[in-house]
């Protein structure tokens, strides 16, 4: 689709983007320089809470780690 139909149809055009899931390219004088294409995520990653419910569950967590292990302090 040519630059200038985009800009005279592009609030039509968004419209059955969205519902209908189409996507169109704009060209100008016959080359591609962008993509009109649906959304497909629009929730926002959280950055706090992202890691909920990942960890695994400890009754006390700071009791000391059992069994040999060794410390490299170099």
């Amino acid at each position: 689709m040519a630059a200038a139909e985009f800009k005279a149809t592009c609030l039509e055009l968004m419209n059955r983007v969205r519902e209908r899931g189409v996507e169109y390219v704009i060209t100008k004088h016959g080359v591609p320089v962008a993509k009109l294409v649906p959304v497909v995520d629009q929730q926002p990653r959280r950055l706090f809470g992202s890691m909920a419910g990942t960890v695994l569950g400890y009754d006390r967590p700071f009791d000391p780690v059992e069994g040999d292990y060794e410390i490299s302090r170099d």
